[in-house]
């Protein structure tokens, strides 16, 4: 069956469908990993987009429930220049293509991927209509400059209840903006006794948790269309240990008076080099992002920059000058990816007990019990 990409310029892509007959629009952008198009697939950071795959084979390792990044993909479409219907790994439990069909997520293949990557460099991600259907390209066009990206993508990813992963460490609350599963992986395997929470969760409903650590975990979108965070972290900043990641990094730098800007085509793959400025080592690093810190808008006497993008230069890593807090855009968990910066969660669990060790005073279970208290005298009166 034949499959159509426009783009918001007018450029139309002709191919073949390979997932679900059906039409979606979204933001077109592009991943340059070579493996791994099963997590990205299912990294809820992607919601709300179109995903194009600038390795010129896809499909042919299959799928694996093993390896999703979330319960189900919040893609809108994926693109790639050829689709391997015949997966050969004895890992694979069902196809690509069939993994779209089933999550009703279009496909198109067959088509110029290299053409496509290099408009989307040259004029930046820009909207796009994918569609397995017949209509007259008028009507697409017509459809395509009246539809409007998300906004809500946080809300649509997140977590809707709190849940736990119990371990015998400390207790890190995860605040889920569009959690990967990566992350909880990484701090269950260390231990922790991890608390997810939604992304609405208010700073009172998580001091009611008494975490040792407060993990604020990656997604999509920008990070200005969640002020309600920035708010939480402000509130927290300084009485918790706090690690963001990605969208929790913007999410950090904004609640300590930066801002943030959008990327003109983003950071997408599992080959990003990255700069530690403390020890000028170059890690290889996992990125999925399309906004970024503003380096000309961080107070130095709040904010110290700790890493930086050695291909463009943007900031890929903060840290508070006061208080136990820090961050990174790109991905220490991987998936896809290398594992270079996985002992980022070393370094926030030293942190923790640093602070610990500080604040002796004030363990979990006394904060519970003054906030039991604080509670119980609030009803009373």
């Amino acid at each position: 069956m034949q499959a159509r990409l426009l783009l918001e310029d007018g450029t139309l892509f002709t191919g073949q469908s390979f997932g679900a007959e059906t039409q979606t629009c979204g933001e077109v952008v592009f991943n340059t990993g070579i493996t791994g198009y099963q997590e990205v697939l299912s990294d809820p950071s992607y919601c709300g987009q179109i995903v194009t795959m600038t390795f010129p084979l896809i499909g042919n390792y299959g799928i694996s429930r093993d390896d999703f990044e979330s319960i189900s993909p919040s893609i809108h479409g994926f693109v790639v220049r050829r689709y391997e219907p015949v997966p050969s790994n004895w890992r694979a439990q069902y196809s690509l293509g069939d993994l779209l069909k089933q999550y009703n997520i279009p496909g198109i293949t067959d088509i110029d991927t290299r053409m496509l990557t290099r408009i989307l460099r040259q004029h930046g991600t820009m909207k796009g209509l994918l569609t397995t259907g017949n209509e007259r390209i008028e009507e697409l066009q017509e459809r395509l400059g009246l539809s409007t990206l998300m906004t809500d993508q946080v809300a649509r990813t997140s977590t809707k209840s709190v849940f736990s992963s119990p371990g015998f460490g400390p207790r890190i609350v995860l605040v889920d903006f569009g959690a990967k599963s990566g992350i909880l992986r990484e701090l269950t395997q260390r231990g922790c006794d991890v608390v997810v929470v939604p992304h609405n969760t208010t700073a009172d409903e998580i001091r009611r948790l008494a975490p040792d650590g407060i993990q604020l975990s990656n997604g999509p979108g920008d990070p200005k269309d969640v002020p309600y965070a920035v708010q939480m972290i402000k509130e927290l900043l300084g009485e918790f240990p706090i690690f963001g990641i990605c969208l929790g990094h913007q999410l950090f730098a904004l609640a300590c008076g930066a801002d943030t800007t959008k990327l003109k085509f983003g950071h997408r793959g599992g080959n990003h080099p990255v700069k530690e400025l403390a020890t000028n080592r170059c890690y290889i690093t996992s990125q999925n992002h399309g906004y970024t810190v503003l380096e000309d808008s961080i107070n130095s006497t709040e904010l110290s920059v700790t890493h930086i993008n050695n291909n463009d230069k943007t900031i890929e890593g903060l840290k508070h000058n006061k208080y136990p807090a820090f961050s990174v855009q790109y991905h220490p968990e991987a998936a896809p990816g290398p594992f270079d910066s996985s002992y980022l969660f070393d370094e926030f669990l030293e942190m923790i007990r640093e602070h610990q060790k500080n604040n002796p005073q004030k363990p979990r279970q006394a904060v519970l019990a003054a906030t039991l208290k604080g509670e119980l005298q609030y009803a009373q009166k």
